[in-house]
């Protein structure tokens, strides 16, 4: 069956010996880059083209034509090749047409070697560009998938060489590879002519394979949600230093795949990387209105998976409402600064404090104030139209890790063969950006505890017990979401509630038997698990040190726990204290994590003993609260929790769901 594609989706090769078929209204050229594991195209002998039709494992047309047949071999490609880009460039110096927009829609297929069609697309969407990325075969973990890209240029064919990394040599690669489809298409008329040699600037692929850096691409950690930057997504965009939102020195959205295009940094926001209009549209010509607005599409962002893509796009979403909002908030402290020394102006001089002229100054300065914030706000206004257009296309195409609890992603939620790259936790959003909300995303696996905060909001909430309950609430919430994350067997669920005072909120955790054990209640059960899972630490420890992880215990449960302390220090003698921080501090390396929830004011008599627990963990609160800390431009994001919609019965199928895989799995 074919699988038809869409802007941005992938989809995996089941061989490696294929045809890709081209099929356009118009003459078109048809060629491909050889790229390495960082997306990187080493010189004009990594370009198959009518003038260099054919490298090992790729062959191309020698001439513009309306349909192609490009043969192409994985299995034989050099080791340094790690990813394919097919493109496509109307020819020039013909009497053809100036852009892709006033043609038929080129359409792509890709073929097995018996003619069965493996995966189709067609680049919708065109319109001033006169050369195009079509489609892109990857390996990624030895497999090889295929990607539909539509990412056009109107600069045509040197702008995009450009944009593949061939800086210096693209105008003139470019201008080879339009001469060589000419001189293929005079001789197909006029008998054999001279064939382009390819150029020899660059060192071939298997000349580089030796020296090829190591593929890195499948590790991408993060230090508090992200271990930084190391572990880089391939790309050769530049970095942005250390901006984040942060809480008590500690960043929860550092986690930064380094593929993230760069951002302008003023003007209008562009979500591309350079050479593209936004969102792969083409920009207008100089001087020209744009007669239409940019239209984004999910994903668009650099990558390796749409997952990754949609991370990272999420990423560049924060980055550009911080930006414009800094903007918008400095042209306001100019403009009152300005007033201000205006007035102090006019108050200065003695003839001007009483009087026509007096008061005239005074409502000119005001005026010049206003227009300044009125200009200002106008495009601050244009840039949230911008993301939050972003936003509602972004949105429903999240995987149920990112998704909202309303997302119609979750009614179709199976149980996930492998965990995802991250998790959504809640939502960020400034006072100058309501409604535009933008994920708040952390990696995953762990890397730090989480704290629920149920004393947080107290001025709201005079009743304390009503916030506590939404604070166990909004953990529960959370804890079904990573368990519905995970593969089954992968996650564990431990809870310990001294007083058995969150037996409602955990009713449906033990109903749907997705829970471990039942919560260890009392002293005596609070001691016995802490111990338990301590043991678990050590003993894992041990084995990663002494390199025998297979040699654990039978009794060692060697899935990710995730250990739920409810009503903290409630219950808690100063040895289990001691535990709860050997926990929060050595459990995340070794697959133990911890989510608190407790009121700091309840710990006040164990005085700053537990003052590097707090530090340690990411604090989240069960009502919006601004406690985000953004050292990159000194914002203050108002963090909102991820919570289930009232008389929503996803939590139950979901849970159903998971349970059902459990069975299963045991």
């Amino acid at each position: 069956m074919t699988a038809e594609l869409v802007r941005g989706q992938n989809h995996p090769l089941s061989e490696i010996r294929l045809v890709i078929g081209i099929s356009a209204g118009v003459p078109v050229l048809a060629g491909a880059t050889l790229c390495d594991e960082n997306g990187t195209v080493h010189g004009p002998s990594w370009v198959v083209h009518p003038g260099a039709p054919a490298l090992p494992g790729v062959e191309v047309s020698r001439q513009a034509a309306t349909e192609h047949r490009l043969a192409v071999d994985l299995g034989a490609l050099p080791d340094a090749v790690h990813r394919v880009d097919v493109f496509l460039a109307l020819p020039t110096g013909t009497e053809g047409p100036l852009r892709f927009g006033a043609v038929a829609a080129p359409h792509t297929t890709v073929e097995g070697l018996d003619g069965t069609e493996l995966v189709c697309y067609t680049l919708t969407g065109l319109d001033r560009e006169t050369a195009v990325l079509a489609l892109e075969l990857y390996r990624r973990q030895g497999a090889w998938k295929v990607r539909a890209m539509g990412q056009g240029y109107a600069a045509g064919l040197t702008a995009l060489l450009a944009d593949q990394g061939l800086h210096d040599e693209a105008t003139d690669l470019a201008a080879a590879v339009h001469e060589a489809s000419a001189h293929a298409h005079e001789s197909s008329a006029q008998g054999p002519s001279r064939t382009l040699p390819t150029p020899h600037s660059a060192p071939s692929p298997r000349e580089t394979a030796a020296r090829a850096p190591r593929d890195t691409s499948a590790t991408v950690p993060h230090d508090a949600s992200a271990s930084g930057t190391a572990g880089q997504t391939p790309s050769s965009a530049p970095q942005r230093p250390e901006p984040a939102p942060s809480y008590d020195g500690q960043n929860p959205y550092d986690a930064r795949a380094s593929g993230t295009a760069p951002r302008e940094p003023g003007g209008r926001l562009d979500y591309t990387h350079p050479g593209r209009g936004p969102h792969g549209m083409p920009p207008p010509a100089a001087g020209a209105a744009e007669d239409r607005p940019a239209q984004p599409v999910a994903g668009d962002a650099a990558g390796w998976s749409l997952e990754e893509r949609l991370y990272n796009q999420v990423w560049g979403m924060y980055e550009d409402l911080a930006r414009t909002t800094a903007a918008y908030r400095s042209a306001v402290d100019f403009a009152d600064s300005r007033l201000e020394k205006e007035l102090d102006q006019a108050l200065a001089d003695p003839r001007g404090r009483l009087g026509s002229a007096g008061d005239a100054a005074r409502e000119a300065a005001h005026a010049r104030r206003t227009q300044l914030v009125d200009q200002a706000r106008v495009v601050l206004d244009r840039d949230l139209a911008q993301l939050t257009a972003e936003s509602d296309v972004v949105e429903p195409a999240l995987p149920p890790a990112y998704a909202r609890w309303d997302n119609p992603v979750w009614h179709g939620y199976r149980v996930p063969a492998e965990p995802p790259m991250a998790l959504r936790l809640g939502d960020l959003h400034l006072p100058e950006s309501v409604p535009l909300r933008i994920p708040l995303l952390v990696r995953l696996p762990l890397e730090r505890g989480l704290w629920l905060d149920s004393g947080a909001g107290a001025d709201d909430f005079p009743d304390s017990a009503e916030l506590r309950h939404l604070a166990l609430g909004a953990a529960v919430a959370l804890t079904v979401r990573l368990l519905a994350v995970h593969p089954a067997g992968d996650f564990a669920v431990q809870v310990i509630d001294p007083a058995d005072a969150g037996a409602a909120a955990f009713g449906p955790l033990l109903r749907s038997g997705v829970l471990a054990a039942p919560p260890a209640t009392g002293a005596a059960g609070v001691t016995e698990l802490l111990e338990r899972l301590t043991r678990r630490v050590d003993l894992v420890q041990m084995a990663l040190r002494a390199g025998a992880p297979e040699s654990l215990p039978a009794d060692v449960d060697t899935a990710r726990q995730l250990l739920i302390v409810h009503d903290f220090p409630h219950g808690f003698d100063d040895r289990a204290v001691t535990r709860l921080r050997y926990l929060a501090d050595e459990g995340p390396a070794v697959g133990v994590h911890l989510l608190l929830v407790a009121d700091r004011e309840d710990a006040t008599a164990y005085g700053p003993l537990l003052d590097p627990l707090w530090r340690s963990l990411l604090r989240l609160t069960p009502v919006p609260d601004d406690h985000f800390a953004d050292p990159w431009v000194g914002h203050a994001w108002t963090y909102e929790p991820s919570l289930v919609p009232a008389g929503s019965q996803i939590v139950h199928q979901v849970l159903t769901e998971v349970a059902r895989a459990l069975t299963k799995h045991r």
